[in-house]
């Protein structure tokens, strides 16, 4: 293995590249504001013929992604289209009609319901539970939700997480997700079914959308994952068959903080299967 290169330019990974495959939260906003550099970048992919295609474990449908992406001031122009997580849990529920339903998350996340026609349920009448997040999760950890958990699986409920995410940076803080929770059930003994990263039918989804805008399929030597998740972002990658440029000022800022190279033990450490490359934040 090779020691891991650091690089200050999308530019300079994306010859041979059409498709890219762009985490959102992390790589082009934190929550709270945009990163206008990583904007510019996707869109000077785009504006030389590569198609970009934004991927997300937001447990929301694609078009309020979009919504979100618009406050934040991301330009339409940054990307090509949105595979959402949120839209592969909208297609398990649709595709169970008339079960009764256990919605653990906040009142935000609302939109992943709208023209299902779900039947809302307490936990001790569901048949199986859809998480979006936590219920507050500027002051609950996955911890708070142990008892509900240890019900929910003396009644064997599945749990279809719509975010995997563990946490993920609001500002200058990180925030639990419904990966969190999901995680715990696991490690109860419960049965989850994951959608989104690094799952692979999301990114069966991406490179769809991407084929259905170029026209063709895209071969995946030339298809670039690039995200600031170990867990989600680069296993995810792996996993698929594609490389991964990997962001480092993201959930990890702490694991790279005044590194500028990595011999290969400390990246085996650290990412088991290596990226293709490092970027502090992504610019063009």
């Amino acid at each position: 293995m090779t020691e891991l290169r650091f690089v200050e330019q999308l530019r300079d990974v994306v010859a041979g590249v059409d498709v890219v495959l762009s985490d959102i939260w992390g790589v082009v906003h934190n929550g709270l504001e945009s990163f206008p550099e990583a904007c510019a970048a996707l869109h000077a992919f785009r504006e030389r013929g590569g198609t970009v295609i934004l991927i997300t474990n937001a447990p929301r449908p694609a078009d309020s992604v979009q919504r979100q992406l618009r406050k934040l001031h991301v330009p339409d122009e940054s990307y090509d289209g949105i595979v959402s997580s949120g839209d592969l849990t909208r297609h398990f529920v649709a595709g169970h009609p008339g079960q009764k339903i256990f919605w653990l998350g906040p009142e935000r996340d609302g939109s992943i319901h709208r023209g299902l026609d779900p039947v809302l349920v307490g936990i001790e009448e569901a048949d199986y539970i859809v998480c979006t997040g936590l219920f507050d999760d500027e002051t609950e950890s996955a911890e708070d939700y142990r008892a509900m958990m240890l019900a929910a699986r003396e009644r064997h409920l599945p749990l279809i997480c719509a975010n995997p995410d563990i946490v993920v940076e609001r500002g200058d803080r990180l925030i639990y997700c419904a990966g969190a929770i999901a995680e715990l059930y696991r490690e109860l003994g419960g049965e989850v079914i994951f959608y989104g990263k690094p799952h692979r039918p999301i990114y069966e989804r991406a490179v769809a959308l991407a084929a259905e805008q170029r026209g063709a399929p895209t071969p995946l030597p030339r298809v670039l994952a690039i995200g600031d998740s170990v867990r989600t972002d680069l296993a995810g990658a792996h996993g698929f068959g594609i490389n991964c440029l990997f962001i480092t000022r993201g959930i990890h800022a702490g694991d790279f903080e005044g590194i500028d190279q990595l011999d290969p033990a400390s990246v085996k450490e650290l990412f088991g299967h290596p990226p293709l490359a490092l970027m502090r934040e992504l610019r063009w």
